[in-house]
């Protein structure tokens, strides 16, 4: 249920963790700005291999503190040119065909591909200044004072979580001041439950996107924009929008409302239409959001093209190891880059209902491009990323019931807080159906591409929700997974951030180590079931370890919008 490299949050089969009712197993969000400001040269690869020995293409180059010439000095040894370096996070973008060359300096801590998808930030959104759209709901249109939305009654989620009228909603709903960033396959700016708190001047889209894979199997599909760059309020998946929606949709009349109705949510596409996370699109994106102030960013994918990174496992190539420890390198330098500025990370902790903490085999891996997966063992020391990296926030699901959703990861060590993420086969409740997964907006366009309406626009099944106000309507829908569970601790982060922030860069800014001990202490602690063991229609067996305090199907506890709201520091 991990998105590839994906959308960890909805199960689908791209590598996001989430989405409507999809198998598990899915794919993949510099010390001077040139990194920001200057194309990374990504070029169409032929070479399935990380290596792509003898073939010349792009790799990321991270090198050991101090040890930019020397680096610099094994890529031109190598004959390869140096495009790019990024003195903060420590890497240089070279073109070579010998990366298993450079790679073998002792300066060099890993070598990987610089995929071809995902350049540089580009200019925001031509639509104008400004955080909505002309004739979109604002907050407070035809909207009840403190009343719910008119689809609230379905949200069992927010009332699990105590984001009501009479919970969080009439205490603290976050602040305008609080940037919240959605790094995913995008954000549909333009849907009414989502314009009034977009923030499109600080949105960026990091990716380009590609219409077939190195094997010419269609990936993306047709570029629908010059170049192949949507617009950073654009979102052909559904799963970014799905997320922002649980994170910050307004109280405006219509639809839903999100964890933190009042916050500024900023769009950060590191993912493609087809759900692969790049290494470095993700890197770009987290960088970005430390620079520009953001508070808090939702990461419901994994890093792509592997499952389970290892830093040295003898079933890889030399070179397959590298681009590993690449990965797990440069994702530790972004996420203490992030932190170091202030930014809050959360991520889905993923949807193959495994123990992270006793993995033993991999046959999802390399992701990219499709059919190059092996099987592989593998064990505690190969990290699922960013899920378990140190300072990043993972996320498990609950369903409706509150036990821990089948699908959703766990582990002593790596599951920090619970959340709501839905289970479709939950029968602890009166729900049935699509209603035990988490409703939230979707953009139109996806929904019409995958045949979900009809030729009026009608919902086709109950797992789309259309809703009309005042001629207009917009278009919601039900999804599940760790994806979804983690847009729910994001939005109480932000409530947090809004309520205890200080004046800082972007508007407001707080310690995450704060951050994150206030979401923990107000978390409603939730012991493992009785018996500890669960076992599943499908014959799987998991095992709950750990006590209340901190376990491995919940960690601290069940995410408490209600308590975030109202506790004192």
């Amino acid at each position: 249920m991990h998105a590839r490299g994906r959308l960890a949050g909805a199960i689908m089969s791209v590598a996001l963790l989430g989405g409507p009712g999809a198998p598990s197993g899915t794919p993949g969000i510099p010390g001077i700005p040139v990194a920001l400001s200057t194309p990374s040269p990504s070029g169409p690869s032929s070479s399935s291999s990380p290596s792509g020995s003898g073939q010349a293409g792009n790799y990321l180059v991270f090198y050991v503190d101090g040890g930019r010439a020397a680096a610099q000095r094994a890529a031109e040894a190598a004959g390869g040119t140096v495009r790019v370096h990024d003195d903060r996070l420590g890497y240089l973008v070279v073109r070579t065909s010998a990366p298993e060359r450079i790679g073998d300096d002792p300066a060099v801590v890993g070598v990987a591909r610089d995929r071809p998808i995902g350049r540089t930030a580009d200019a925001p959104v031509s639509a104008g200044p400004g955080r909505t759209l002309p004739g979109a709901w604002r907050p407070g249109t035809a909207a009840r004072a403190g009343g719910p939305e008119p689809l609230a009654d379905r949200q069992w989620n927010m009332k699990m979580i105590g984001a009501t009228p009479t919970g969080s909603y009439a205490k603290a709903r976050g602040s305008r001041k609080v940037l919240v960033g959605v790094m995913d396959t995008g954000v549909d700016g333009r849907h009414p439950d989502i314009a009034p708190n977009f923030d499109r001047v600080l949105s960026r889209n990091f990716v380009t996107d590609q219409p077939t894979d190195p094997n010419g199997k269609k990936l993306d599909g047709p570029c629908e924009y010059k170049g192949c760059k949507d617009p950073a309020d654009v979102d052909d998946d559904g799963h970014g929008t799905h997320v922002a929606s649980t994170i910050g949709s307004p109280i405006n009349g219509i639809g839903v409302a999100g964890v933190a109705p009042d916050v500024s949510l900023v769009n950060l596409r590191a993912g493609t239409d087809s759900g692969f996370f790049f290494l470095k699109p993700t890197l770009d994106a987290l960088e970005y959001a430390a620079d520009i102030g953001v508070d808090v960013v939702n990461m419901s994918f994994y890093v792509d093209p592997w499952t389970f990174n290892c830093p040295d496992n003898p079933d890889d190539t030399p070179a397959e190891r590298s681009e590993q420890r690449a990965i797990l390198e440069g994702m530790r330098r972004a996420v203490n880059y992030a932190r170091s500025h202030g930014v809050t990370l959360i991520t889905a902790i993923g949807n193959a209902g495994g123990d992270l903490g006793k993995p033993k085999t991999d046959t999802t891996s390399p992701d990219f491009p499709r059919g190059s997966e092996k099987n592989r063992s593998v064990d505690n020391s190969c990290r699922n990323v960013p899920a378990e990296l140190d300072g990043v926030i993972s996320v498990s699901a609950v369903g409706p019931s509150g036990r821990k959703a089948p699908y959703s990861d766990y582990g002593t060590e790596q599951t920090d807080i619970a959340a709501p993420g839905g289970d479709v086969f939950d029968g602890g409740t009166a729900l049935r159906g699509p209603s035990r997964e988490i409703l939230a907006a979707a953009p139109e366009h996806v929904l019409r591409a995958q045949g979900r309406l009809d030729a009026k626009g009608m919902p086709k099944d109950d797992s789309v929700i259309r809703e009309c106000r005042a001629g207009k309507c917009a278009y919601y829908q039900y999804m599940e997974g760790t994806s979804m569970a983690a847009p729910h601790v994001t939005g109480v982060a932000a409530i947090i951030i809004g309520r205890f922030g200080k004046p800082g860069r972007g508007g407001l800014q707080m310690d995450p180590a704060e951050v994150e001990r206030l979401l923990y202490a107000t978390a409603t602690p939730k012991d493992c079931p009785s018996p500890r063991t669960y076992r599943y229609g499908t014959g799987e067996t998991q095992v709950c370890e750990g006590p209340a305090s901190r376990n491995g199907f919940f960690g601290h506890g069940l995410v408490d919008a209600a308590r975030a709201a109202t506790v004192a520091r």
